[in-house]
């Protein structure tokens, strides 16, 4: 306890700003104004998360020691022993003080993504939800994801069960867990944010309390579940993940759902241009029957080639999600430092330029698939608007040039944003051979690039469509345009 007259060192949230009263920053991050004013011009489409004043009123961002909040209840991330070593734990048992081992020993531990309650003893809040989250691996991401929420959710639902007035959040992962922090934040978001919306009206604050390191994280994330205006809600909707989760924010893998109708004994019309919306039609609207249509029967009209055009345009969307989850997912570190794309300025029309490196590509080193999933990585929140890509064919050899049937396979599963945005791919320093090629690929192997496509023999020509200084151009095609072409173009620096 405080001596007398001393300042607690605990942390009232009414003193707390509120996410809705935060001023919206003002940083290197910010959606530019003519990107606002575009994204205002489009077609309306209906974000997942709205713009809610009253849940945003609920939400609080404090960095900070969670054990320190005066909250009805805290959460505390432990192991399956509960007895873990890690800053959080540490700082609320030393705060809480020796009583709350005592009772924790009677728990007989907590399985993972369980929740369970303990008094709080000496701190602020009166109680303490310990839960266990997952430890994560890669290839079992989607079990990690519905352990993670299931963190979240049920210490939500023993709040309302309690009739807890706030609860304050600290991550629920650990370090050593090796969790991703970015996705586990965004199951932590949509979670609180579907709770908030279906069943809680009697909580009254949600407190988000995390470390230095993960402040900048949650600040760029909270304005896609919790817009604060508008503009915000607009903005954010390109941003938002494709896996969003069902309508509790958990995770959903389509394959396994259990397809169930309310009346089981209706017998199915057997047209076979039946649509997917009138499957969707005969569909239970209660949450165990929830789900996109028969896929055993989808998979058949394919192979049958009797499938709607919107049938197969949600088909391949689904498919594409999946790729997209997994390119989140995947530790792409490899991939990314051989600098064979990436992003830089934009061209005369104020569109993005992509720039893709032939040399930088080692075709028979990298893992093929994983050069996929990182194309998709980078370019998926490019390609929400007008694009143009660069591809540099200088000095390429045998060894960098991907196989036709790797570009179709890409082709096929990008989604139809990449293709409709993409206004040019300029390929500079072709040869005679990759022309042809060119020309077969496109004109043979896929639709609606061939017009796109222009040659450039050298910079020069490169540079009246795009200025010189909104484009880093590798060294070695400085020095070998300078060699073959010589030296009429601008002279520029590479940070490459």
């Amino acid at each position: 306890m405080d001596p007398l007259g001393a300042r607690s060192q605990f942390v009232d949230i009414q003193t707390l700003p509120t996410w809705q009263q935060q001023q919206l920053e003002e940083d290197g991050e910010e959606t530019p104004l003519d990107q606002i004013d575009s994204l205002l011009s489009q077609e309306a489409f209906p974000s997942p998360f709205p713009f809610r004043p009253d849940i945003n009123r609920k939400i609080f961002l404090f960095c900070g020691d969670v054990a320190l909040l005066n909250c009805t209840a805290i959460v505390n991330t432990s192991n399956e022993s509960l007895n873990d070593k890690n800053p959080v734990s540490d700082s609320i048992h030393r705060l809480a003080g020796p009583e709350l081992q005592d009772e924790l020993l009677k728990l007989k531990g907590c399985r993972t993504g369980e929740a369970k309650l303990t008094k709080g003893f000496n701190l602020a809040a009166r109680y303490i939800v310990h839960t266990v989250g997952p430890k994560y691996k890669s290839k079992y991401r989607t079990a990690a994801e519905s352990s993670l929420f299931s963190c979240y959710r049920n210490t939500m639902q023993l709040a309302a069960e309690q009739s807890m007035a706030s609860v304050g959040f600290c991550l629920v992962t650990t370090t050593k867990r090796g969790y991703p922090l970015e996705d586990a934040t965004h199951i932590a978001f949509r979670t609180v944010r579907r709770f908030l919306e279906n069943h809680g009206n009697s909580l009254e604050a949600v407190v988000f309390a995390v470390s230095d390191t993960e402040e900048p994280v949650y600040k760029k994330l909270l304005p896609l579940y919790f817009s604060r205006s508008e503009v915000e809600e607009r903005c954010s909707l390109p941003l938002i993940p494709a896996d969003i989760g069902n309508s509790e924010g958990e995770p959903v893998v389509p394959e396994r759902q259990i397809r169930i109708a309310e009346k089981p004994g209706t017998l199915e019309d057997d047209s076979e241009e039946e649509s997917l919306e009138s499957d969707l039609g005969q569909v239970g609207t209660h949450a165990f029957a929830r789900m996109e249509g028969d896929v055993d029967k989808q998979r058949k009209q394919i192979l049958q080639g009797q499938m709607s055009d919107m049938a197969l345009q949600k088909q391949h969307q689904r498919n594409y999600n999946r790729w997209l989850c997994r390119a989140r997912a995947e530790d792409l570190s490899d991939v990314a430092a051989l600098k064979a794309l990436y992003q830089t300025g934009v061209d005369l029309c104020g569109r993005t330029v992509m720039v893709l490196v032939g040399r930088n590509i080692p075709v028979t080193l990298i893992d093929i698939e994983k050069a996929l999933l990182y194309f998709i990585h980078v370019m998926d929140h490019i390609t929400v608007k007008e694009y143009v890509m660069v591809y540099f064919h200088t000095l390429t050899g045998e060894h960098n040039h991907l196989d036709s049937e790797f570009l179709k396979n890409l082709y096929d599963i990008v989604d139809a944003k990449f293709k409709k945005n993409l206004k040019a791919f300029y390929f500079v320093h072709p040869t005679f051979r990759s022309k042809v090629s060119t020309w077969f690929f496109t004109t043979f192997s896929v639709s609606g690039m061939k017009d796109k496509v222009r040659y450039l023999d050298n910079l020069q020509q490169l540079f009246t469509c795009i200025k010189p200084e909104q484009i880093d151009i590798p060294p070695f095609v400085l020095e070998y345009d300078a060699r073959v072409n010589g030296l009429h173009h601008p002279s520029q620096s590479s940070s490459l």
